[in-house]
């Protein structure tokens, strides 16, 4: 329902509505003698109320598929911008180990490729939670909001056990 009953309705709401209607007349919530009715109800309506009565005794209806995959879209290319800026501070110090062993000579085998494993295990476990066969996005949100969460606790609660004061 909505927050301003007062509220003109457009053209595309009365044909939102009205397709709204038509869907739960396929569903068989309505005959087709309601949905005439509401229907030319709908037509008629000036306020965004009267819309919403019309439908009050009605399920929301699902979203349409295009609908869910772009919300699944836009869902995944957040989680994904934090995923990669997370993996990103932990990639520093193998920048770091890098510039070192590039200015000692460079002579030794690469040992910093070892810092990567942490953050590529990272990476790729939460790719695959991401964009494997069972996405798991509910989850990965959780815990990163988790981890946010701990860290704001941690540099708002001050100095802990071991620091200086």
């Amino acid at each position: 329902m909505s927050d301003s009953p007062g509220i003109r309705a457009s053209d595309a709401e009365r044909e939102q509505a009205a397709e709204a209607l038509r869907e739960h007349y396929t569903a068989g919530r309505l005959t087709s003698e309601e949905l005439d009715e509401r229907l030319d109800a709908v037509y008629k309506a000036t306020t965004v109320a009267e819309l919403d009565r019309l439908r009050g005794d009605l399920p929301d209806l699902p979203l349409p598929p295009g609908a869910v995959r772009t919300e699944l879209a836009v869902r995944r290319a957040e989680l994904r911008r934090q995923l990669v800026q997370r993996a990103g501070g932990a990639l520093t110090p193998f920048a770091i180990c890098t510039l070192i062993w590039a200015a000692s000579g460079a002579d030794s085998p690469f040992w910093p490729v070892w810092l990567l494993i942490f953050p590529v295990l990272f990476l790729a476990r939460n790719a695959w939670r991401l964009y494997g066969p069972a996405p798991e996005l509910e989850r990965l949100e959780h815990e990163l909001s988790h981890r946010s969460r701990r860290r704001r606790h941690r540099s708002v609660s001050g100095p802990h056990r071991g620091e200086l004061r």
